[in-house]
């Protein structure tokens, strides 16, 4: 016998978002009387697409023309929307809520910016029960001058739809699935005595739904499973307007006359369809936070607080014998924003000293722009990129090959001067010299491939050309070696040369490299030796053969 955990989703619900928002950032708005709307162009027309509750009080609704709300109510103060500002702000808002747990979504069925959605799941109790943490998240965010209503149930789809419709409640975690989406019988429930239903093709299906999300969702109207329009009036034509009326309905019917969507849309909030939730940030399995009773705004304290978490992060990777990679600092301000700090490390390591060193000099690269707001309540440090990393007993007498002070500057060099500002070369899969090494961050997590390496046994020269430069060659045959050159105004003759040396097209890289080269390395009479090559096969490619001076040796 298998349970299955069962998942637990708050949602908030901003109606007023855009107009709150914008009241916020806006003293003159937040301090003004006046209703407040917002509007955008559509079919050439000015129409209302967000309003304040003064301006609905007044009889204003969303499409309607800015000149009949001018006529309709003279008072009002009218903003053009920045859809894209407004956006940024509400995914940055979500962010914040990773203080409640770090998975966090902006759910964008309805709106890019109302709702956001919470995946509580075993982190309820650190905040008294899901009833306390619903009412937390609610009261703190109506004390900022939101408009803000959530709920919370066992399924995404049920979560947003009674945020939205009948905020407030909260659906008892426990369940059946069934395929009609109707309650479960009292048969049922005595066959269920191990917490498995068998039903309708003789499959078994894990305990996820009960009445109490049946009951929750039967009243709400069809809308609230996020349908289209087309759906929507489809479903009232044949008097079907809330969410209890297509339980125990035909689902062969209902999806041939409303399409699929709509039985997803329904499994989905019975919690029988699985719904990706895409979190905004990295998911994190070890963290180290800590929350202050007064608010921190000195850059110090926050220096002094992460390495106080550094240490209880490292002992949590020692124990599980981890290291990490990639270190994410996060600060929380009052103001419902979130500063977000990472550093990588060329390995994987949990050393706290070190690990609060490279925040350091990345703070300190930021001292101008650190800005704390009002103040920072908490502090929360995580590690990503996790690999195993074993206890290593270090000899008293032991000398080490210096491989793990490089590791410690380069992580030092790039924390302070960013990432891309210290490079190392790395192999690529190619034939092609130019393309065989790359530049790529020292602190990089890519792997470098075996079958990348370079060939040992090829010659080359010591010093490559940017890139390969056109030259005049003299050829005792087409498809000879080369016997003269000129090259930036100055002849060449050669007594020896060696080659061909044949790297033949790559056919996987369509539009580059569309001759094959043949490379030779010629001596002149003082006894200076180059690289060339010429593009083109004489005849099978081209008539007329290009030559090109690669490099030159030492």
């Amino acid at each position: 016998m298998r349970t299955v955990a069962e998942r637990r989703y708050l949602v908030l619900h901003l109606p007023r978002w855009a107009t709150d928002c914008l009241k916020r950032h806006d003293p003159l708005l937040a301090g003004s009387a006046a209703p407040l709307v917002l509007y955008e162009r559509q079919n050439n027309a000015m129409r209302l697409v967000a309003l304040d509750d003064r301006a609905r009080a007044c009889g204003l609704g969303t499409g309607q023309t800015l000149s009949d709300a001018r006529a309709m109510c003279p008072g009002i103060i009218a903003r053009e929307i920045d859809r894209a500002e407004t956006e940024r702000l509400f995914t940055e808002f979500a962010d914040w809520h990773s203080n409640l747990s770090p998975i966090v979504a902006v759910v964008r069925d309805w709106s890019a910016h109302e709702d956001l959605c919470v995946d509580i799941t075993g982190a309820a109790h650190l905040f008294g029960g899901e009833r306390a943490m619903l009412a937390m998240a609610l009261r703190r965010l109506q004390g900022f001058g939101f408009s803000v209503q959530g709920a919370i149930a066992p399924s995404i789809g049920a979560a947003l739809a009674l945020g939205r419709f009948a905020p407030g409640q909260i659906v008892r975690p426990c369940g059946l699935a069934h395929d009609d989406g109707a309650p479960p019988s009292a048969a049922a429930l005595r066959e269920e005595g191990a917490g498995f239903h068998r039903h309708g093709k003789a499959r078994l299906e894990p305990e996820r739904q009960g009445p109490a999300l049946v009951e929750a969702l039967g009243p709400l109207p069809v809308a609230a499973l996020r349908l289209s329009a087309e759906q929507i009036a489809g479903l009232h034509e044949m008097g079907l307007k809330t969410v209890g009326q297509l339980f125990g309905r035909d689902r062969a019917g209902l999806g041939a006359r409303f399409g699929l969507s709509l039985l997803t849309r329904l499994d989905q909030a019975l919690g029988r369809a699985r719904e990706p939730l895409v979190p905004r940030l990295p998911v994190i399995d070890y963290r180290a936070r800590r929350n202050f009773a007064e608010p921190i705004a000195l850059i110090d304290d926050v220096l002094m607080t992460a390495r106080d978490l550094a240490q209880q992060l490292s002992a949590q990777l020692e124990q599980a014998g981890l290291g990490a990679q990639t270190f994410h600092l996060m600060l929380y301000r009052v103001d419902h924003k979130l500063m977000h700090l990472a550093v990588n490390a060329a390995q994987a390591t949990r050393d706290a000293g070190h690990v609060s060193r490279l925040f350091a000099n990345r703070i300190g690269k930021l001292v101008e722009e650190f800005d704390a707001g009002f103040g920072i309540e908490t502090i929360q440090l995580a590690a990503s990129s996790v690999s195993e990393l074993p206890d290593v007993q270090s000899g008293a007498f032991g000398t080490g090959d210096g491989a793990i002070d490089l590791d410690l500057l380069i992580d030092r060099l790039s924390s302070r001067l960013g990432a891309q500002a210290v490079l190392r070369p790395r192999f690529s899969d190619t034939h092609i010299p130019e393309r065989a090494v790359t530049l790529a961050p020292a602190v990089t997590q890519a792997g470098q491939a075996a079958q990348s390496a370079a060939d040992p046994t090829l010659k080359r020269p010591l010093r490559l050309l940017p890139a390969p430069e056109v030259v005049t060659v003299v050829a005792e045959v087409p498809d000879g070696p080369p016997v003269r050159m000129q090259w930036r105004r100055q002849g060449y003759r050669f007594v020896k040369a060696a080659g061909p040396e044949r790297i033949g097209v790559e056919w996987w890289q369509p539009g580059e490299g569309a001759f094959t080269r043949d490379y030779y390395t010629a001596e002149d009479v003082s006894g200076r030796r180059f690289w060339l090559f010429r593009e083109g096969l004489y005849t099978t490619e081209t008539d007329r053969p290009r030559w090109f001076i690669h490099g030159l040796f030492a």
